[in-house]
């Protein structure tokens, strides 16, 4: 068995509805201006480009529910909810047709966002990573099998703050549907079980402040609840 010279860190996890064992998360990838109408509201032509990604750290992945931190070094923290895609098999190369199989299941995600420093990168042309790979940066909902849930090509996804909706769209307004993700990020990295895919946000993205009630759901897939925490 390997030694470490230091505590090794607890393996990040996710729970599973219903379930005592979790689902182990190896990497977290997220899809950019996944649908039409946000693409147009962050400023960006919607035709059918090639999809891009970004990363967040394994352990940014905490449980939609209870406090969310705001994080510190921002003013405008911005939320987008998206379904996530748990792997269960890994592949590189992998065609269209046999992505699916390769999921386990899936979850109702928030790609937390610190808006004023992806606006700062962006303009100074460098990376966005401490805008979305923040601590805490990627609540998650439990987890639900495929076998349970089918493998959603429609469907609302939405998100309220305050009781107010401030996202709705729906899964077939995907530009780039999650079978078509996975083939084309495998081209780029060999993916492995425990991977995670947040797939994408619709419009109506916006600023979050300290004591915010939010909710938000994927219909058939699951809903969250959670409070952004205080500064």
């Amino acid at each position: 068995m390997s030694q470490f010279v230091i505590t090794a860190p607890a393996a990040p996890s996710v729970a599973v509805a219903g379930a005592a064992e979790r689902f182990p998360v190896r990497r977290v990838f997220c899809v950019g201006r996944n649908y039409a109408a946000h693409a147009r509201e962050m400023g960006s032509d919607p035709s059918r480009e090639p999809p891009f990604f970004f990363t967040k750290p394994a352990d940014a992945v905490v449980p939609a529910s209870g406090a969310v931190p705001y994080p510190p070094m921002t003013q405008d923290l911005h939320h987008e909810v998206e379904l996530v895609v748990a792997l269960g098999a890994g592949g590189a190369d992998v065609p269209v047709e046999e992505a699916l199989a390769m999921v386990w299941g899936y979850g109702v995600g928030l790609d937390l966002t610190r808006r004023d420093l992806q606006a700062a990168a962006k303009d100074a042309g460098r990376p966005w990573d401490m805008a979305k790979g923040f601590d805490a940066s990627a609540p998650c909902s439990p987890l639900r099998p495929a076998s349970e849930t089918g493998h959603p090509a429609q469907g609302r996804i939405w998100l309220e703050v305050n009781g107010q909706v401030k996202q709705q769209g729906d899964l077939n307004e995907m530009i780039w549907p999650v079978a078509d993700v996975i083939s084309y990020l495998s081209r780029f990295v060999k993916l492995e079980a425990g991977d995670l895919i947040y797939s994408g946000t619709p419009s109506g993205v916006g600023a979050l402040q300290p004591g915010d009630r939010v909710r938000g759901g994927v219909d058939g897939v699951g809903t969250f609840e959670l409070e952004i925490g205080s500064r």
